[in-house]
């Protein structure tokens, strides 16, 4: 009897517990429910922008670099069939069309945009600022071509004297490179061929007399 007294009290204390639960709303239960050791993940460190883009902008430097240095290495042969065009009795326009397929690579996808936009209906003088504006290396050869178009200038002479300078410049890059050889050759000398002689060379005798 007394057991069958502290069930039914039991059940009569539950019931309003019962209720209490049902009216709470689940998001609420489960927050208890978890456990308390469980901690939310620490949020990632996000990478600067900044340090991001570093290698995108270090690789459009070096290939603008290497254009450039094409350009200045292309452009004396490119003013040379410049030259032998306008000489042949070409106008400045017909001259760039017919050296343009003969030009060095680099030079010759820009002479080659020139002859697209002329051929979409830009003006000449139009298509060489935009070329110079492009390529600042290409500002004497635009100018002397613009000269002869607009004023009818002689171009031949001024062609051949830019192709002298052209020439003589590339001379002189050239020779500053190779100034700078042995300068970066310091630096396999010193790391690698003067280690490599010692441990061929001093180590052996050392251990010889030492075990001797």
């Amino acid at each position: 009897m007394p057991m069958l007294l502290a069930v039914a009290w039991g059940c009569l204390a539950a019931v309003p517990c019962a209720r209490a639960a049902r009216k709470r709303p689940g998001r609420a239960r489960a927050g208890e429910l978890a456990p308390e050791a469980v901690a939310a993940p620490a949020p990632r460190r996000a990478v600067p922008g900044w340090l991001g883009r570093l290698p995108a902008v270090w690789a459009a430097r070096r290939t603008t670099k290497h254009a450039r240095e094409a350009v200045l290495a292309e452009l004396p042969v490119t003013i040379d069939l410049l030259a032998v065009a306008v000489g042949a009795g070409y106008t400045p326009y017909l001259a760039v069309e017919v050296a343009a397929p003969w030009s060095p690579t680099e030079l010759r996808a820009r002479l080659g945009s020139v002859v697209s936009a002329c051929r979409l209906g830009a003006a000449f003088d139009r298509a060489l600022d935009d070329l110079s504006r492009d390529q600042e290396e290409l500002r004497g050869l635009t100018d002397a071509l613009l000269a002869a178009d607009r004023l009818g200038a002689p171009v031949l002479e001024s062609l051949q004297q830019l192709a002298m300078s052209a020439r003589a410049d590339v001379r002189r890059r050239a020779e500053a490179h190779a100034r700078t050889v042995p300068v970066r050759l310091l630096f396999p000398l010193v790391f690698l061929v003067l280690p490599a002689f010692g441990i061929l060379t001093v180590i052996p005798t050392i251990a010889v007399r030492l075990g001797g």
